[in-house]
């Protein structure tokens, strides 16, 4: 779960399989985005410092903590102004924060910075040039619900990484909400569903990524030795792919556990 589009998130034992992705008590993944001035989404791209935002969930508020800030505590009951904020290419409509959590932002990144919640009254869907005919609700997320990827694909890249010198990294690198084993290495890449129960999830596309999973999730630094290793054997002409994208094709309103088995169909 990541609450907060582009800062840390945390590990779930389950949560909630929503049509807009994974939710915990009612909160969903990428609930809220922080953004600039002008209302333009930030990410680790630019501020890789976000990384070491941690997010947790109180009974009544989203708690944020960084290194040389105070606490800060988001009320879920807080109202505020609906404006128009832009991830990407979308307008999407997002519910004011407060002052405090927008100075909070401000002064932890050194620019004009606000944190924004998701309007709940707005559907923003993906793109059916990969859902078909299905609706696909979403967040503050990219361009789908969920990412998923799999341990013996981080495993090859750990193994590829220490013979070239250069120490292991983690899953987190790649912020995943669903992560599988029992795959072979990148075997994520030609399943075409999942079924776990009621629950299925459908695979839509490969995900292509940016420089963030150069950012170091433990120290906020950015490097590029994880990006240009991957270049080297996962580079297409749509970008350097780890992990695929999904949406919930049907069963929202399930539970996902961890430690659930998990029916696969492939397409190769």
């Amino acid at each position: 779960m990541y609450p907060i589009k582009g800062c840390r998130g945390f590990p779930v034992r389950e949560a909630t399989l929503a049509a807009t992705g994974l939710e915990v008590e009612g909160i969903g993944d990428r609930e809220w985005v922080v953004v600039d001035g002008d209302g333009e989404f930030l990410s680790q791209r630019e501020h890789p410092k976000l990384a070491l935002v941690e997010t947790r969930m109180t009974v009544s508020s989203l708690r944020v903590k960084a290194p040389g800030m105070l606490t800060l505590e988001v009320p879920f009951a807080s109202e505020g102004d609906v404006v128009k904020v832009r991830v990407w290419d979308d307008s999407v409509a997002a519910v004011t924060q407060g002052e405090v959590a927008d100075a909070w932002f401000s002064s932890y990144l050194g620019k004009p910075a606000r944190l924004m919640r998701f309007d709940p009254e707005h559907t923003r869907l993906s793109s059916h040039r990969y859902t078909g005919a299905l609706d696909a609700p979403y967040k503050f997320a990219d361009a789908f619900a969920l990412l998923i990827a799999g341990t013996e694909s981080l495993a090859d890249l750990v193994t590829r990484l220490s013979k070239a010198g250069h120490a292991a990294v983690t899953m987190d690198r790649f912020r995943p909400n669903v992560v599988l084993s029992g795959l072979d290495a990148y075997g994520e890449d030609y399943i075409k569903r999942l079924q776990v129960r009621e629950m299925q999830l459908r695979v839509v596309k490969p995900c292509a990524r940016c420089s963030v999973p150069g950012v170091d999730p433990a120290t906020g630094e950015a490097s590029d030795v994880v990006p240009d290793l991957l270049a080297t054997y996962r580079g297409k002409a749509e970008g350097v792919m780890f992990g695929v994208n999904a949406v919930v094709a049907h069963g929202s309103g399930g539970t996902l556990r961890v430690g659930d088995a998990v029916e696969i169909t492939l397409d190769f």
